[in-house]
């Protein structure tokens, strides 16, 4: 055993020398330093790396613009909503956009013509002059969203809350509105509901729907009938 109590002795006396010798101190304090001089850069910089991570965001939906499918164009619109970036003017017609989730977005003048949007959650959100046009939003939760002077022409909402929204001057021409909810709905200077299919619909106000059947709309239980 003698050799190795002799070099713990040694390593003993090797750790007593160093733990008095200022170098060794002041290197650690200069380590503390590096730390916190780095903090304060990460903090300092976090305003580039949002720019930043917006800039890619819209890169991604704008290299995908008129294409089908995702294209990482849902994360991307919820990434920039979620930072409270109005989208004003977005183009994703024709995108798969199943279950998106653009909770009180401005989408002032957006083009989702022809867009498939079922299962989402646009609740609030900003429609105004927004391009709809056979946009596919069944089962969409819309409550309290702004479609004034939408286009939503041959937009399927099937089963969709439309509870609260405001329609004025949108354009429901040949739309899809079979069991949506239409509670509280803001429907009294509707620019058109021509041939939009009004059968089964929940919670209409009271005279909405004896003034869509006179204005054109239509109740047929099936694609068929």
């Amino acid at each position: 055993m003698i050799p190795f109590v002799a070099f713990e002795w040694g390593w003993d006396w090797i750790a007593f020398l160093l733990s008095n010798w200022s170098f060794l101190e002041v290197l650690e304090y200069l380590g503390s330093f590096s730390m916190l001089v780095g903090v304060i850069f990460y903090f300092s910089e976090s305003g580039d790396r949002i720019k930043q991570r917006h800039y890619q965001a819209w890169q991604v939906i704008n290299t995908a613009q008129g294409k089908g499918g995702s294209g990482g164009r849902i994360d991307a619109l919820q990434e920039l909503n979620e930072d409270r970036v109005p989208l004003v003017g977005v183009d994703v017609s024709s995108a798969f956009l199943q279950g998106l989730k653009l909770e009180r977005a401005n989408l002032l003048r957006a083009d989702f013509s022809a867009a498939d949007l079922r299962g989402s959650d646009l609740k609030s959100a900003d429609f105004t002059y927004a391009d709809l046009h056979s946009a596919n939003l069944r089962g969409s939760d819309l409550e309290g969203t702004s479609f004034e002077h939408a286009s939503l022409n041959e937009a399927d909402l099937v089963g969709s809350d439309l509870a609260g929204s405001n329609l004025a001057d949108a354009d429901l021409g040949g739309a899809d509105l079979r069991q949506t909810s239409l509670k509280n709905i803001q429907w009294q200077r509707l620019k058109s509901i021509k041939m939009a299919n009004i059968a089964g619909v929940k919670n209409a106000p009271e005279g909405f729907v004896e003034w869509a059947l006179k204005n054109g709309a239509i109740q047929a239980q099936d694609n068929n009938e």
